[in-house]
């Protein structure tokens, strides 16, 4: 698995924090492969609005589309979201994070 750098992470985390699409998202990992069909029942939201969130997550790797006739299934890209939660493991382990509580900022630190 290829590391994602800081550019590819903020545009992948760009697409992910519209509402709709971290819907379609949690609803994808819950379910697995669900059909366009089901996805439109569960969100409340029109053909048109779907497409345009699927073609966003799916140009950016998120998702996978299986056309079955006129019917289209959609998946979650496991090893995409895996670079993003690597990216965000190695900050957390970085060496040089702050874990002192007693280290915060107020209003008095900046006089």
């Amino acid at each position: 698995m290829k590391t994602l750098n800081d550019k590819r992470f903020a545009a992948k985390i760009k697409i992910i924090s519209d509402a709709t699409r971290l819907s379609i998202i949690r609803l994808l990992a819950s379910k697995g492969i669900m059909c366009a069909c089901k996805i439109l029942e569960e969100l409340h939201i029109t053909q048109g609005t779907l497409s345009h969130h699927m073609n966003v997550l799916a140009n950016a790797k998120l998702i996978s589309c299986r056309k079955d006739g006129k019917w289209r299934h959609y998946c979650l890209i496991p090893n995409s979201f895996c670079e993003l939660a690597t990216y965000i493991q190695e900050i957390c382990h970085s060496q040089s994070n702050c874990a002192d509580e007693s280290f915060k900022c107020n209003k008095e630190d900046s006089k």
